[in-house]
């Protein structure tokens, strides 16, 4: 589902400019921003650079389930 939100033209002149370093639609960058916040926050003792890396294997398909025998 999808909603119109009003947000700062400088916030989305930022996310346009991220997003095309990251090759990211304005919305998904914004987007993106949301999840960073969302996991430092509910983890503050996190870096940086591990909260990307959490969001990078979420990002990663599911292969298959190990099966123990």
């Amino acid at each position: 589902m999808s909603i119109n939100v009003k947000l700062s033209e400088n916030l989305v002149e930022q996310a346009k400019a991220y997003g095309q370093i990251e090759h990211r639609s304005v919305p998904k960058q914004i987007e993106y921003w949301s999840q960073i916040g969302r996991v430092a926050q509910e983890n503050p003792d996190l870096p940086f650079s591990m909260i990307r890396e959490i969001l990078i294997a979420d990002q990663e398909p599911i292969i298959g389930e190990y099966v123990l025998s």
